[in-house]
């Protein structure tokens, strides 16, 4: 089976989720230079930090640019559910690349310090550093908020987990601004704070991480959808005219999608084209409440009391 073209819908959302990306890639180009090179000329461990945070995102909005094309191609002989799981592991990689550098930021800054802690004397910060970080938070803020509205409209985990990163870098940015301006306002002494906050913006990074991982290994894992869901599909598949009942019911998510698999009872009188009549209704019912993304195989059996 040759691969089918992709859908006009499921092509509307490929143009968004590059437009979008597009925007967030370009934001942080500018952000990684400024910060880097304002950060090592500024004497700011907590900029450079961040700087490398904003490097991160090059690397996660090429995840996402390289992996989405794919994730949104119909099914073919070799995915006969569709490519979604491509979103799903673009959003691990995303998590597993912020780990990564969480730990080097960490790292970097308890070595910082330490040598503060040894009595050596850290540099004060440039001015600058200040304004830098007050920009980077309110970039990246506004990245987020437009990020996360575009992923949760088409439902896109890989958009939404690529947000995600926006608001960790919004949020390290925050605690860069803190350290900066201790170190540069409030002496000598007050200059450790500058790479206790980069240690902190490490910690912000590894749980935002972990919070985008999480579900993205659940769903490899072939986790069930939540028990509301679950029950909501039960709901609707029990309201359409001719099921009886119905049992076997498996749910999970294929990522921009869900699949939802059961067996239906019907009354064991009727005939297979009304049989199949009633499996339909049920199809369509899901796919009214869930969109047409969703993936269903509904099975009729005669429902026997007792």
């Amino acid at each position: 089976m040759a691969p089918e073209p992709i859908t006009d819908k499921n092509l509307n959302n490929v143009h968004l989720i590059r437009r979008v990306t597009w925007l967030g890639f370009w934001v942080n180009a500018v952000l990684m230079v400024l910060k880097i090179v304002f950060g090592i000329i500024g004497h700011s461990d907590a900029l450079v930090a961040d700087g490398i945070h904003s490097l991160s995102d090059f690397a996660t909005d090429l995840i996402v640019l390289v992996f989405v094309s794919i994730a949104y191609r119909n099914a073919d002989s070799h995915h006969p559910y569709g490519h979604g799981k491509f979103e799903t592991f673009a959003s691990l990689l995303i998590a597993l690349a912020l780990l990564i550098v969480a730990a080097g930021i960490g790292i970097a800054g308890v070595e910082s310090i330490t040598a503060s802690l040894r009595g050596e004397v850290l540099p004060r910060p440039g001015v600058y550093t200040i304004i830098i970080a007050l920009a980077s938070i309110g970039s990246k803020e506004f990245l987020y908020r437009y990020t996360v509205a575009a992923g949760r409209r088409i439902n896109s985990s890989s958009l939404i987990a690529n947000a995600w990163h926006h608001r960790s870098d919004s949020i390290s940015s925050i605690a860069t601004l803190i350290g900066v301006s201790a170190a540069y306002f409030l002496g000598d002494h007050w200059r450790i704070v500058d790479p206790i906050a980069s240690v902190i913006i490490a910690v912000f990074i590894a749980v935002s991480a972990i919070q985008i991982a999480l579900p993205s290994v659940n769903e490899l894992l072939e986790r069930s959808l939540p028990p509301d869901m679950v029950k909501k599909v039960g709901e609707i598949i029990m309201s359409v005219d001719g099921v009886r009942d119905y049992h076997r019911l498996r749910t999970r998510r294929n990522g921009h999608s869900m699949i939802i698999d059961t067996h239906i009872k019907v009354d064991p009188d009727i005939n297979v084209a009304e049989g199949h009549r009633i499996a339909s209704a049920v199809e369509q019912s899901l796919r009214t409440h869930f969109g047409n993304d969703i993936i269903t195989n509904v099975h009729v059996e005669p429902f026997v009391k007792g």
